[in-house]
């Protein structure tokens, strides 16, 4: 079986820049850092040479602060991880900290996951794709902006290497019925706790301030794990 590239078309962003106010130290730690840390939206396609050795490569879309990311990488010094976020100061903050505990492990992307991945990521070379409190856009009119949808769904499934990993949570429960649903649809994933199933929450992904701001309102997590075969 053969997996074909899916370019997903769709005109309408998943996000709205926030920027918000940067620091000067974040503002610094792009213009210093960026060219150790940053892949440009330019690159060509992106493999395991983006390290000085060969390594797995763990994708995560919507870092965010890099809580989870930072954490991963510590973890696993042997992996290679990239994150992508459109956001510039969450990239700002997570340069200073990979600099301050010194982790050279990771690899960053300020930018559109829709537009950006289909063009940088070669078929098969990702061993595993994290998509962690993606914005839920719960206004009926805003879910058209959902980022996972059954067409970018199926363009990380090509991305994926046989046997690697999708794992996603979200504490908006009807918007993890539609991921169920869309990865449900697609050839190339399996769900590894059977159709149409929840997780359990694993030990490794840390609880962010998303995740708290999330439970603090009284939400529900729904953890969804997938095996691309």
């Amino acid at each position: 079986m053969t997996a074909q590239t899916t370019h997903p078309a769709r005109a309408v962003r998943s996000f709205v820049r926030r920027e918000g106010r940067m620091t000067n130290a974040q503002k610094r730690a792009l213009a210093d850092l960026w060219s150790f840390y940053g892949i440009d939206e330019h690159a060509a396609l992106l493999g395991s040479a983006l390290f000085s050795q060969p390594r797995e490569l763990t994708l995560e879309i919507g870092f965010g602060d890099g809580e989870t990311l930072v954490n991963l990488a510590k973890q696993r010094p042997e992996a290679g991880f990239i994150g992508i976020d459109p956001h510039r100061p969450g990239a700002g903050r997570m340069l200073l900290q990979l600099q301050r505990e010194g982790i050279e492990n990771v690899r960053v992307i300020i930018g559109d996951a829709v537009e950006l991945l289909p063009r940088l990521l070669g078929p098969a070379s990702l061993s595993c794709v994290l998509v962690l409190f993606p914005d839920p856009w719960p206004k009926k009119r805003h879910h058209k902006r959902r980022l996972l949808n059954t067409l970018f769904l199926q363009m990380l499934s090509t991305k994926l290497k046989p046997g690697g990993h999708l794992h996603v949570a979200t504490d908006w429960s009807e918007y993890a019925e539609e991921i169920l649903a869309a990865i449900d649809t697609i050839s190339y994933f399996r769900n590894n706790t059977g159709r149409l199933q929840f997780a359990n929450r694993p030990d490794w992904r840390p609880i962010t301030k998303y995740e708290r701001r999330g439970l603090e309102l009284g939400h529900d997590v729904f953890d969804i794990a997938a095996t691309r075969i």
